[in-house]
């Protein structure tokens, strides 16, 4: 074990770097010593350095932590990097749901034309930021959760090929752990096959060491005949597992990630969307006013037993992470990297999420050894062409790429609504994306 870490939270002002900070404090198996907190925004990670602290004094953890807006301070000799930006913040997820929706197509912040909205901010912000980590940290690890994943991934393998950076996910987490609270399995037996794009795969087979068997397809069964237990999900998420077993109705033979519901029944999930009420007012309304909240409990040194933040399981993934690069563990998670031959009967040249060793190397990825579909394979290579063309967009500042990138986005029927969401995306996000011509 490496002693005295240091680390550093890009985006710190999130609501989800409490869970981080206390996974990293709560590790068994790494040593930290100094954790800095790095935010654009100052306001936001002035509140989160008052949480932390208080969380910090009131279970006694021997640590330092600092904050700043300064990239230097932030990350100088870092060991590592957790990075969770959200380039134009709540307000500009808000708009990246909002106006597809105008247009009856699929608002959602990491799919669809909101999700290529997110994207071109991303890259911007993320390559920005990676940037800034190799100048002042150049040997560090980055520990990345910014979205959408495959395309900050696709990005980040044009411009910096050797960088060492991890591209991770928890949406497996959370199907898994979705599926064993609800039908009482132990995901620490399991060792799942998935494969696919960030929040666009599916899994192949989930073996259970204990009960020495497959467990996916009476998984499938048991999800169909009874659904997954939701009575304590927040209401849009209760909505989204509600409606998973519809994917499964219509496709029995593998798990899908529960976002692909976004592009097989798009017109359905715009039927039951709020146009005026989106995910990111849910998030507005909760988790952001609870930071603020909190920060007013503990200035005022009041009702601070009702202060409930802990390790999650969002934190805890990236965590373990870092503990099997520092400690060479080799431990098994699933991770987005270049496929090179991984998935055989797909492109090469693209990055995929599948099952890899993590070790003191990084990511070292499994091959699989079977045949993707054909359905599948043909719902990714047309979901890898619109992210690889917007992508382009983006490095070549070609409205022209970015266009057919919108036009070929499985959610779109055609150009015309393409052009129009795009066109307006353009007006919203002047500053944030590169000047398209």
């Amino acid at each position: 074990m490496k002693k005295g870490l240091k680390v550093a939270v890009a985006g710190a002002g999130s609501g989800h770097t409490p869970g981080i900070v206390l996974s990293l404090l709560n590790h068994d198996e790494l040593d930290i010593d100094e954790i800095r907190l790095y935010d654009i925004e100052k306001e936001r990670n002035d509140d989160m350095n008052i949480i932390i602290n208080f969380l910090i004094k009131k279970d006694n953890y021997k640590i330092s932590i600092m904050s700043t807006e300064d990239p230097k301070e932030a990350f100088e000799d870092v060991d590592f990097v957790f990075s969770q930006i959200r380039v134009g913040g709540m307000k500009m997820r808000e708009m990246d749901e909002k106006i597809p929706l105008k247009y009856g197509l699929i608002g959602q912040e990491t799919c669809g034309l909101g999700g290529f909205s997110y994207a071109l901010r991303s890259m911007n912000g993320f390559l920005d930021l990676v940037e800034k980590i190799h100048t002042y940290a150049p040997d560090c690890w980055i520990l990345n959760y910014t979205n959408p994943e495959t395309i900050i991934a696709e990005s980040v393998r044009r411009k910096y090929p050797n960088l060492k950076i991890i591209n991770a996910c928890d949406m497996t987490i959370g199907i898994e752990d979705m599926i064993c609270k609800s039908f009482d399995y132990d995901r620490k037996n399991w060792i799942p096959v998935y494969y696919g794009l960030n929040h666009f795969g599916f899994y192949n087979s989930i073996y259970d060491k204990k009960l020495n068997r497959d467990v996916m397809p009476e998984i499938i069964e048991k999800i169909k005949s009874e659904g997954l237990y939701v009575d304590d999900e927040e209401e849009s998420w209760a909505k989204t597992w509600t409606r998973y077993k519809n994917l499964l109705e219509y496709f029995p033979s593998n798990l899908p990630n529960n976002y692909l519901e976004y592009y097989l029944f798009s017109e359905q999930i715009v039927e039951q969307s709020n146009k005026d009420y989106t995910r990111a007012n849910e998030i507005m309304d909760g988790r952001l006013k609870k930071i603020k909240q909190t920060v007013k409990k503990i200035e005022n040194n009041k009702d601070l037993n009702t202060i409930d933040y802990e390790s999650s399981s969002h934190g805890n993934y990236i965590v373990d992470i870092c503990a099997s690069i520092i400690n060479d563990k080799n431990e098994r998670f699933m991770i987005i990297v270049p496929n090179k031959g991984a998935i055989r009967n797909f492109r090469d040249d693209v990055v995929v999420e599948i099952p890899c060793y993590i070790n003191k190397n990084g990511a070292e990825p499994i091959s699989l050894r079977f045949d993707i579909p054909d359905f599948h394979k043909g719902l990714m290579e047309a979901q890898v062409a619109s992210e690889k063309l917007l992508v382009d967009a983006f490095f070549e500042n070609s409205y022209q790429k970015a266009l057919e990138a919108f036009t070929l986005n499985q959610t779109v029927p055609n150009a015309k609504l393409a052009k129009e969401v795009l066109d307006e995306f353009i007006v919203v996000n002047k500053g944030y994306w590169p000047e398209l011509s």
